[in-house]
């Protein structure tokens, strides 16, 4: 088993597509296939269906698919340390980031870890969507970027950080009617949202759509991260972030509908062709470092009890 092995696994799980990982990995689809092969041979498993034209992840491969990005992984941190140990290095890091508070995304660590360990690397930030930033990494108009998404985004390298789970939040005006309501009329509350592409808006149209419904929005917001000030205000409804919503909840700031949720993944994104270069190579290293402790853990708050609330 050769980690070149792991890595042509890793990116056709990533890809969902031989073509594409061919072309990430600079390698003839024959060459990517050989190496699929020879790992599954390795291992004595089989890691993917093939049938039809079509290739989808067999439950060994699914299984083990974390296993190898975590390999993966350690490989990328041996290769920071050992850069390290070259020499400084210098440049510019165009970093993609969401509308979120910056202590969330651990922006504030990261800016002091590039700082003391990189002297000689600047780091940009610039914020767009969800769908725009992975975009931009696959294009190579960003360096990397920091996303909150339902699924790893195709294309790119991809590194999860920590789960994310989003509540749905009302207004105090609107906390006592919605008490006996269900989906239907959850819908036709006012909402606020976020910019197209965007992950609240991504989130909240799924939640939603998932009851075959569409929320009625009064306003977009682009400032993603203080979306809970618009709610205490009184301008309409929200998808906010478990941890926002269990703290206002329980300031009685607003209210928290019911026990709906829905789940995102902050991740870590690079280009599959870009993600050995050295300045992102520390960057990964860095970004493993400050997220190996996991979330803190978030108090009870008093929830609504709608009719309907899954």
């Amino acid at each position: 088993m050769e980690i070149y092995q792991i890595r042509a696994f890793v990116t056709v799980a990533r890809t969902g597509n031989l073509t594409r990982a061919s072309e990430a990995l600079n390698l003839t689809q024959p060459a990517v296939t050989a190496q699929v092969k020879a790992l599954e041979q390795s291992l004595g498993v089989t890691l993917f269906e093939r049938g039809a034209g079509k290739l989808s992840l067999a439950k060994a491969g699914e299984s083990l698919l974390p296993v190898a990005e975590s390999l993966l992984g350690l490989e990328t941190q041996l290769r920071a340390k050992a850069l390290a140990l070259q020499g400084e290095l210098h440049g510019d890091i165009e970093l993609g980031i969401p509308s979120e508070q910056m202590d969330f995304l651990r922006l504030g660590e990261l800016a002091a870890m590039v700082t003391k360990d990189l002297p000689l690397v600047e780091l940009k930030t610039q914020v767009l969507p969800t769908e725009q930033l992975a975009e931009h990494v696959s294009v190579g108009r960003l360096s990397a970027a920091l996303t909150i998404a339902m699924y790893p985004p195709r294309g790119v390298a991809w590194m999860p950080l920590r789960s994310v789970a989003y509540r749905l939040v009302l207004t105090n005006a609107l906390a006592e009617e919605a008490k006996l309501k269900g989906w239907q009329e959850l819908a036709k509350f006012p909402w606020l949202d976020g910019p197209p592409g965007s992950h609240i808006h991504l989130l909240l149209r799924e939640i939603f759509e998932r009851h075959g419904l569409t929320p009625r929005v009064v306003m977009h917001s682009a400032d993603q991260g203080n979306m809970d000030a618009l709610v205490r205000a009184g301008a309409g409804c929200a998808l906010l972030r478990e941890e926002i919503a269990l703290k206002g909840a329980n300031r009685q700031e607003f209210a928290i509908w019911g026990h709906a949720k829905i789940e995102a993944v902050l991740g870590f994104a690079t280009s599959v062709e870009n993600a050995s270069e050295p300045l992102l190579v520390a960057l990964t290293s860095m970004l493993s470092e400050i997220w190996r402790e996991r979330s803190r853990v978030v108090p009870p708050a008093l929830i609504l009890n709608p009719t309907e609330s899954a």
